[in-house]
């Protein structure tokens, strides 16, 4: 890759990083309230996934959402105000962390149900192969979710009816509290995929070039008609599972272990090696990306709360 797409890579990166510890400081600050999943360490899936889709693909993603729609283009003011409850959010206050939404950016979810985006994303997919629509459904899922009925419910359907979907497991080796050896006889969970005979196999989700070389060649068969692709991302929170978890289910150790292969230093590295990357372009995209994150706090702060007779809306439909 060039510089200028590395570079694009490591912004987004350094954005959702930034962005989630700034939400870690106001949730302690009791300004976010409710439950707070946060996606440190898991850059490079969005990022790397994301930079392969086309704006009128669409995106299904899990209650760790953040990330997810700031790489999609979510404006981060709308994200913030919605962490925030205010009116202003992309889902007018009322989905707060765990339901981000945005039909304009094809952003459908955040999703509090593990594994409820799947029928969702196979759903979107079934629509557009019937509207013959050449557009792909992007599903986020953690690996808690493929113990779940509906998810081979999904692949089932999905390889049977060959829909336009790219299934993105994001494996960070724990449902909540719980290791996936301690919960899944078949921890190869690619291969699980592939037994509903789609493509599937693993990839280092701790880096972001790596994600994107795989989701363009999982994109390529879909577009294809090949059917649906299963991305096994291997990748690890380096926060707990919430912000209420008080994580006493893994060692420390292993958590110090993993942030040795930080995506966003990985790919700092790489880039410092060939030349593309210097302490001060450095210093300049986290400055303005702390800009950036100051202007959306203080929209979020400012922002109106929606008003009392405005409650009772959208519990049904409203027709145009």
């Amino acid at each position: 890759m060039s510089a200028e797409p590395r570079a694009a890579l490591l912004r987004e990166m350094v954005r959702i990083r930034r962005f989630e510890d700034k939400c870690a400081e106001l949730y302690s600050a009791a300004k976010i309230r409710g439950f707070l999943h946060l996606y440190v360490g898991e850059e490079a899936v969005a990022v790397g996934v994301l930079a392969r889709l086309r704006p009128d693909d669409a995106v299904v993603s899990t209650y760790r959402d953040h990330g997810h729609a700031l790489a999609r283009g979510v404006p981060m003011a709308a994200v913030m105000a919605e962490m925030h409850g205010k009116v202003s959010g992309c889902s007018r206050g009322r989905g707060g962390s765990m339901h981000l939404f945005d039909a304009e950016h094809r952003f459908y979810g955040g999703n509090a149900i593990v594994g409820g985006g799947l029928p969702v994303a196979v759903g979107l997919a079934l629509s557009d192969a019937m509207r013959g629509h050449d557009r792909i459904t992007a599903c986020f899922f953690g690996d808690g979710a493929v113990a779940e009925g509906e998810f081979h419910e999904c692949m089932n359907l999905a390889a049977l009816w060959k829909l336009p979907v790219l299934f993105c497991c994001e494996n960070n080796l724990y449902a909540m509290g719980t290791a996936l050896s301690k919960a899944q006889a078949e921890t190869d969970l690619a291969l699980r995929a592939a037994s509903y005979g789609m493509a599937s196999w693993p990839v280092d989700g701790m880096d972001v070039l790596a994600v994107r070389a795989a989701t363009e060649r999982a994109t390529q068969v879909i577009r294809g008609g090949g059917g649906p692709c299963f991305l096994e991302l291997h990748t690890y929170r380096f926060r707990a599972h919430s912000m209420y978890d008080p994580e006493r289910y893994r060692d420390k150790s292993e958590v110090e272990r993993w942030k040795r292969h930080d995506p966003i230093d990985r790919l700092a590295e790489a880039m410092r090696a060939d030349g593309e990357l210097t302490d001060a372009a450095v210093e300049e995209l986290e400055r303005a990306v702390d800009e950036e994150i100051a202007h959306a706090v203080d929209f979020a702060e400012s922002a109106p709360v929606e008003p009392v007779e405005d409650l009772t809306r959208f519990v049904y439909a409203e027709r145009p």
